[in-house]
């Protein structure tokens, strides 16, 4: 086999850069030295991989296909690398996990200071947190191990495994014109649908289940703002500038403050999952295993 795992990692960093001179500052190396070896793979598989438009080299069809294959095998050579070489799991190299933002924040700190109480061989994670269309996307590049993600994935490349069942509540400000003379907090479903949502941006899984929970009942929701995360939903919402559907998580700080209220009305009750996700060609290495076995017996042992 002639094609080597080097003129892979250039192909992959010309992919990325958009040239071989950006690549070269990637990989590192020198752009004459990147431009050798993409000429010298091309050759070996006598096929262009980029359309080269101006300075700048796009990925064709050849290159889209070998792009997901290349990462593949370079991933698999790291976990070698990890397991075996100089980056050996006993030096402390870390799994890449990723977490969407209400993942990373309340759930995954506990799991990691759980494991490591446990005194595995889970070293130094290096945690990514993010929205869930990001951190599908990072996991289906390979570019991250496991994800812990609080949406559904659509990449019919990874595996998705439902995971937490996770409570959403509909919370509002103490002093919310909705609640002028609800003693019991009861909203009617139509104050509901003529009231301002705090929403979070599209791509986050909190956004997808929320109005995958709240628009077959209210139709829309008329967004008062978007907020890149839930913390800053829960402020904004405590200051009184609209309606939030936020996890339970999120939220029970505020509520036993009396900063928020729980609104309660005629909806059923509001659930989502969250997610493990994987690549499905990805190699588990004992440490992935692990880590993955664990998140489960944690689902078991705190949904009781």
């Amino acid at each position: 086999m002639r094609i080597s795992l080097r003129q892979l990692q250039i192909f992959r960093a010309v992919a990325e850069a958009g040239s071989t001179t950006g690549a070269a500052d990637l990989v590192p190396m020198s752009q004459s030295a990147a431009s050798a070896a993409l000429n010298e793979l091309e050759g070996l598989l006598q096929a262009n991989l980029f359309d080269r438009v101006g300075k700048r080299l796009l990925l064709n069809d050849n290159g889209r296909l070998l792009l997901p294959q290349a990462r593949q095998m370079l991933d698999a050579a790291a976990m070698i690398e990890r397991q075996f070489g100089a980056l050996g799991e006993s030096s402390g190299a870390g799994l890449q996990i990723g977490a969407s933002t209400t993942i990373g924040i309340y759930v995954l700190p506990a799991i990691l200071a759980a494991i490591s109480a446990s005194r595995t061989t889970l070293l130094r994670p290096r945690v990514t947190i993010a929205n869930t269309a990001d951190i599908a996307i990072g996991v289906e590049n390979f570019d991250i191990d496991l994800g812990l993600v609080e949406g559904p994935c659509h990449q019919p490349d990874l595996e998705v495994e439902p995971w937490i069942k996770d409570e959403l509540l509909i919370v509002a400000a103490p002093n919310h014109p909705i609640l002028a003379g609800k003693a019991k907090r009861r909203i009617s479903v139509q104050a509901l649908r003529d009231s301002g949502w705090l929403l979070r941006e599209p791509g986050s899984g909190t956004r997808e289940a929320v109005e995958h929970a709240l628009v077959p009942h209210l139709h829309t929701l008329p967004a008062a703002g978007e907020f890149s995360n839930a913390e800053a939903i829960k402020h904004a919402a405590a200051e009184g500038l609209g309606l939030a559907c936020l996890s339970r998580l999120v939220v029970r700080d505020f509520i036993d403050m009396g900063r928020l209220v729980q609104l309660h009305s005629a909806l059923p009750p509001l659930s989502r999952h969250f997610y493990l996700i994987h690549h499905r060609h990805k190699m588990l290495s004992a440490r992935l295993t692990h880590f993955l076995q664990f998140c489960r017996n944690w689902n078991h042992l705190h949904s009781k």
